[in-house]
């Protein structure tokens, strides 16, 4: 059986609305047109972003033992993957660097019915279609809705692998239904928050401000929490996470923990809001990230595991 697009939709997590091309693929979004337009007119870099397949799944459960999918790649940031869990458990991946930009992806499946979860590339834009199965698919409950905002490192680049991300990494365990909206290169920018018609989240996650921690003055973070209470109100619950250490800046290191300690002190403003300090989350060693600033596998899985623990421990 062949899912037509809007049933495809069904099982399709991540996404705030969708569009079919002119050659029948089905492309999600995680902004609203409004705020794509305000990318393309602001930065390139972002706007080639934006749209990119972050955090996006296909969510079911099912008996088949054998589903597939044709794909199109129309922008890569960095080569990660297409990956298979079952039961939470990965057991197939595909490296963007060994496909071409447009063809089929086969996954074999074990029998019985199992909880099928595939994770579409997160710093890469992949259109999809003509989904099949030989049996019947049940999309997944999800829980909480969770708007996530945030920067390269939310966005997921860094571990090279969709379903290692520290986001994918925490959503394993906490079962959000999430739009994440991180963005590479991304700041405490007011202008991006817009109301988006429909989407009414109950959580917010913020997690920027390694892009500029050495700013001037702290108008763009104080304008950013105004901004945000004005459009989803002081109920709303809202997790800021400060940034992580970063190793590439060692001579900035003095300059990054103040920087830390004054976001603290604004976003702590608010009573809604509740902080987790990224110093804490992952170890101050260059082995845990790619770079020195973003979290390879390794490290976004102890982000992803702490982050949690700190969710749980803050009632969040």
């Amino acid at each position: 059986m062949v899912l037509s697009n809007s049933e495809l939709q069904k099982i399709y997590c991540g996404a705030y609305s969708f569009e079919t091309t002119e050659d029948g693929y089905l492309q999600a979004f995680q902004f609203n047109n409004e705020q794509m337009e305000y990318f393309k007119k602001t930065f390139d870099f972002w706007y080639e972003r934006c749209a990119a397949s972050t955090s996006k799944t296909l969510e079911f459960r099912t008996e088949a033992e054998t589903i597939s999918f044709e794909y199109k790649i129309i922008w890569v940031g960095s080569e990660d993957t297409f990956e298979l869990a079952v039961d939470s458990l990965i057991t197939d991946i595909k490296y963007i660097r060994d496909m071409d930009k447009e063809g089929k992806i086969t996954f074999k499946l074990p029998a019985g019915s199992k909880n099928v979860t595939i994770y579409l590339p997160a710093d890469s834009t992949a259109l999809i279609r003509n989904f099949e199965t030989d049996k019947p698919v049940i999309p997944t409950d999800r829980g909480t809705k969770v708007l996530w905002l945030g920067d390269s490192i939310t966005q997921g680049y860094g571990t090279l692998r969709s379903a290692c991300t520290y986001v994918s990494v925490a959503n394993r365990i906490l079962n959000y239904d999430i739009i994440n909206q991180g963005i590479g290169g991304y700041i405490y920018d007011k202008n991006i928050l817009m109301k988006m018609d429909g989407y009414y989240p109950e959580k917010i996650i913020v997690a920027l401000g390694t892009n500029q921690f050495g700013c001037e003055t702290m108008k763009d973070i104080e304008e950013y929490y105004e901004r945000l209470m004005e459009i989803y109100g002081n109920d709303i619950p809202v997790l800021c996470v400060t940034p992580l250490w970063r190793g590439d800046v060692p001579d900035g290191f003095e300059t990054l923990s103040l920087f830390c300690d004054r976001v603290k002190e604004i976003a702590g403003r608010y009573s809604n809001v509740k902080i987790v300090e990224g110093f804490k989350l992952v170890p101050h060693l260059p082995e845990y990230y790619l770079d020195k600033l973003h979290p390879n596998c390794l490290g976004a899985e102890i982000y992803g595991r702490n982050l949690v623990k700190e969710i749980e421990r803050l009632g969040f």
